[in-house]
């Protein structure tokens, strides 16, 4: 409560709320669109934080002027929020917190962002027709798989590729790191004990003509565990356009991280390469909204997003159903008017 008393509007907001009756001197300080919405009843206090009424009954923290810049870095900066596009950082600021005009703060500290700006190319590669693939019904039945290789050498072990996974139903997405000499028996065992253990066998593998899947050993496998592979054509390279987008949107978010450089300091002081980066990059994509579905890979996936570090700073979405108490003082308010102003 403090911070709000800091601020102008929101230290006049806080001595509204807190009178019985309406005063209309301190009205008249409010300026727009702060005068507009406690006029229309859009401002409540409960306990020690303001809140601004949403659509029906739900409402949303103000955000005091000290936290907005806080705000934006969490909802935009951080590795997990992947330095995504203004739409997924404004689907994130919309369902944490209010404050007047947000939105168009949100564009300018989106259009300012030097790592989005230094790392952003266009994007004019075609990718042809796909070779024909029945769609799959259910998550992980269908999977792309293609390697990211050529990155440099990170970690305790070196890593310089990673193998990327992508369920064609959900559009999840899998980020394995390995060696780009990794043996066919590497490969399978990163798959099984990434994918299979967890997701299950699919029904079809669409790759391109890699030699590690076009061993003997992956064949034999494919044929014992059922599976198929669907391998490109030779005069379509792009059978295989989803997962070469779905790199590339990879490769992209990556970029504004190491947009100085091939290692990244959080504001905390850790250091952080590609590898111990994709991880929380992973997490970024598949809790963004796909444009397709209009909803999350992981939401598609399991029916359900995983809780994100923001998700515990935040007050929830908060459903107001006033007490008889509170509807009474409400209507005082409305009321007080006609009482002497305070």
């Amino acid at each position: 409560m403090k911070t709000y008393a800091k601020h102008k509007q929101c230290g006049i907001l806080l001595k509204l709320l807190q009178q019985k009756y309406r005063s209309t001197e301190l009205e008249s300080k409010l300026e727009e669109p702060w005068l507009r919405d406690y006029k229309d009843n859009k401002y409540f206090l409960i306990d020690v934080l303001l809140y601004h009424r949403e659509k029906h009954t739900s409402a949303l923290t103000i955000i005091d002027r000290d936290h907005i810049s806080l705000i934006l870095e969490e909802c935009h900066h951080c590795p997990y929020m992947g330095h995504m596009s203004e739409d997924r950082t404004k689907e994130m600021v919309a369902s944490t917190g209010w404050w007047p005009k947000w939105e168009q703060e949100l564009s300018k500290y989106i259009n300012t962002c030097e790592r989005c700006q230094n790392a952003n190319r266009k994007h004019g590669k075609k990718y042809g027709l796909l070779q024909h693939i029945e769609e799959p019904k259910h998550p992980w039945e269908t999977i792309n798989m293609d390697w990211v290789t050529g990155l440099v050498p990170r970690g305790k072990e070196n890593l310089n590729s990673f193998l990327d996974i992508v369920d064609r139903f959900s559009k999840s997405m899998r980020c394995l790191p390995c060696h780009k000499g990794a043996t066919a028996m590497d490969t399978a065992l990163l798959f099984w004990n990434n994918i299979i253990s967890t997701c299950g066998v699919p029904k079809i593998i669409i790759s391109d003509r890699d030699p590690k899947v076009t061993s003997d050993f992956w064949t034999n496998l494919y044929d014992m565990l059922g599976a198929k592979i669907a391998s490109s054509t030779a005069y379509h390279p792009q059978t295989d356009g989803l997962a070469e987008r779905m790199i590339q949107t990879m490769e992209d978010i990556l970029r504004r991280f190491y947009a100085y450089g091939m290692e990244y300091k959080d504001d905390e002081g850790y250091t952080h390469d590609w590898v111990t980066l994709l991880p929380a990059v992973q997490l970024a994509y598949n809790t963004s909204q796909y444009f397709v579905t209009g909803k999350t890979p992981a939401m598609v996936e399991k029916g359900w997003n995983p809780l994100l570090p923001l998700d515990h700073l935040k007050k929830t979405l908060l459903t107001i159903h006033p007490t008889a108490k509170d509807f009474h003082e409400i209507c005082e308010r409305e009321l007080g008017t006609q009482q002497p102003n305070a």
